[in-house]
């Protein structure tokens, strides 16, 4: 069942999720991590769960979004992977449209990239 969500930026943390090692448990260590680091965003980016975001064999996995930007499915996280997604979210959220410059990516998150989505009514060129 769907439920609200915030409006803004978002990282959407799969609460299933195995951890890149198979372990169970993988999802809701990394929301915790992420929730712990992230208390300094402010509230610029929301770190919300969601039940299975179907990217089972890259777990675990985040998505994230924002109106009228290129969202990304991430996968492969651990729980100590939580600074640079966070890191990678706030360099997203401080652009006009989700591109986030290459010199800008956390090695955290080099390779981990899993879809990029265009949003709702536009397509990335």
């Amino acid at each position: 069942m769907l439920k609200p969500a915030s409006s803004g930026p978002a990282l959407i943390v799969c609460s299933t999720c195995r951890g890149p090692d198979g372990a169970a448990g993988g999802g809701a260590a990394l929301l915790k991590a992420l929730r712990e680091s992230g208390r300094d965003l402010d509230g610029t980016i929301a770190v919300d769960k969601m039940a299975c975001l179907w990217s089972c064999g890259a777990g675990a996995s985040v998505q994230l979004r924002a109106p009228g930007k290129i969202g990304y499915v991430m996968g492969g996280f651990a729980a100590a992977d939580a600074p640079d997604i966070l890191a990678f979210a706030a360099a997203y959220a401080a652009t006009a449209d989700g591109e986030v410059p290459f010199d800008l990516w956390p090695k955290g998150v080099l390779g981990h990239f899993i879809a990029r989505i265009p949003p709702p009514g536009l397509l990335i060129q």
